[in-house]
């Protein structure tokens, strides 16, 4: 058995903590047993290591969530990277051709794919593990996960199973389902025994790549990526789910939640109050999560959340942050922070000035042992102040030793890496006309690699003379 986990998300739901690179499911919010902070991605990859799947388990994820992966869950893990974001079933289509023709899986594997984020107790994995033997057992084309629903609820779907089926049956088989009922409906399907939907799907890998087939889709994990764009932006739900012929569920009794926004989030932080602050007066079930470094000081409010990050500032009642997704719609601000593969970085101070030119600073931590990918950049000059910490440098193949005090001036075009031996801080001042993200061309990731560049460049250079 393979296991998928789908990270996505545009990060509205939870701003201004999260954002496009930072979605919900890297906040590090939640208490782990020994009282440490750790974020929803981490806590699910500490039950799946708890359940005996970590070895089997992979992330499908875009470009900008990937190095918050390797950040947060370590370098080794697999990831499936999605060349643009579309939707559920493009992303399982690609992750089923790369356990395919890359992995080389069994065509008669089951393949399990869920989000990477539910809030769940140890034994939800325990029943994901049970849905090979449900897939072998019934021969069904899909195998599903269905939470006991404990109210009628108007935010989930619904499984609902067939007429004939009986409350304590191991799996049912699947009649239909209801997305977001209105709260009479939900009742009525609890009287049937409807689940909640809690988008977990399992299949034998023959089932998607014979679709993919049927549908002249490539099945090949290079030819996948190259026509990503071509493939129907749909979810897994609409494009596969709906079209089955044979489905069951089997019901799972523990917790589960989906912490999306922040009414649900709260109800799961342990502290009312994360960063600087002061909560005082009679404020009851309130909540502040400040990431900068000014305090923030509440007085007698009630049923409020208060998020500061470097992204803004959301002020808002409990029961009305949800709608902050469609408040927040068309903003197309940068991300203001960011965690990388070899660190973190947070923007300070951004300016654009009338004739068009702009000025951004950051503050960048590098972690010791880890480097800056080889790279350069096209549209921006950059100037490194040195804070704190020791390193190596390499310019334009050139290696030098870089420590506290140091002043390094990285023009455009310039080929340019950092290594840490010791945490490195750094003040970057960029200046040009467009200052994106975007305005990377990355040559080498790996040290050694990079050493192996400019060795090749410093043998040529010496063959000229």
């Amino acid at each position: 058995m393979k296991i998928v986990l789908l990270s996505g998300g545009s990060g509205k739901r939870l701003w201004p903590l999260s954002n496009d690179s930072r979605s919900k499911q890297f906040l590090k919010v939640l208490n782990n047993a020994d009282g440490e902070r750790e974020s929803m991605v981490q806590r699910v990859w500490r039950q799946i290591g708890n359940a005996g799947l970590r070895e089997h388990a992979y992330i499908a994820t875009g470009k900008p969530q990937a190095d918050m992966i390797y950040s947060q869950l370590g370098s080794e893990i697999e990831v499936i990277i999605e060349p643009e974001r579309r939707d559920t079933f493009p992303a399982i289509a690609l992750a089923a051709a790369y356990l395919y023709s890359i992995q080389g899986v069994s065509l008669n594997e089951t393949i399990v794919v869920m989000p990477v984020d539910p809030y769940v107790d140890d034994s939800f994995f325990r029943k994901a593990k049970e849905l090979d033997l449900v897939l072998n057992d019934t021969g069904a084309d899909l195998a599903l996960i269905g939470v006991k629903p404990t109210y009628p609820s108007e935010n989930y779907g619904y499984i609902v199973p067939d007429s004939n089926t009986r409350a304590d049956e191991r799996f049912v088989k699947v009649h239909s389902f209801k997305e977001k009922p209105r709260k009479e409906e939900a009742a009525a399907m609890m009287e049937r025994n409807a689940l909640w939907n809690c988008g977990v799907f399992a299949f034998k890998l023959d089932f998607l790549i014979n679709i993919l087939i049927a549908n002249n889709l490539p099945i090949q994990y290079e030819e996948m990526s190259k026509r990503y764009s071509k493939l129907p932006k749909i979810s897994f739900d609409y494009e596969i789910v709906e079209r089955a012929a044979h489905i069951v569920a089997t019901p799972y009794e523990g917790d589960w939640k989906d912490l999306g926004t922040w009414n649900t989030l709260t109800e799961e932080i342990e502290t009312a109050l994360i960063g600087k602050g002061i909560i005082s007066g009679e404020s009851h079930n309130t909540h502040v999560i400040n990431e900068l470094e000014i305090p923030v000081t509440l007085l007698n409010l009630s049923n409020v959340v208060v998020a500061a990050s470097p992204d803004g500032i959301l002020v808002a009642d409990k029961s009305s942050s949800p709608a902050v997704k469609e408040v927040m719609k068309h903003s197309d601000q940068r991300p203001m922070y960011e965690e990388r593969r070899w660190g973190r970085y947070r923007v300070l101070d951004y300016l654009k000035y009338p004739d068009g030119n702009e000025v951004l600073t950051k503050r960048i931590r590098v972690a010791p042992g880890r480097n800056l990918s080889y790279q350069y950049h096209q549209l921006r000059d950059e100037v490194w102040t040195v804070v704190s910490g020791q390193g190596q440098m390499v310019l334009n193949g050139e290696r030098f030793p870089v420590q506290s005090g140091d002043v390094v001036k990285i023009s455009r075009d310039s080929r340019h890496s950092l290594r840490a031996e010791i945490e490195m801080e750094i003040i970057e001042v960029q200046t040009g006309t467009e200052l994106i993200e975007e305005d990377i061309v990355r040559l080498a990731y790996d040290w050694n690699e990079i050493m192996q560049l400019c060795t090749e460049k410093w043998i040529s250079m010496e063959g000229l003379e």
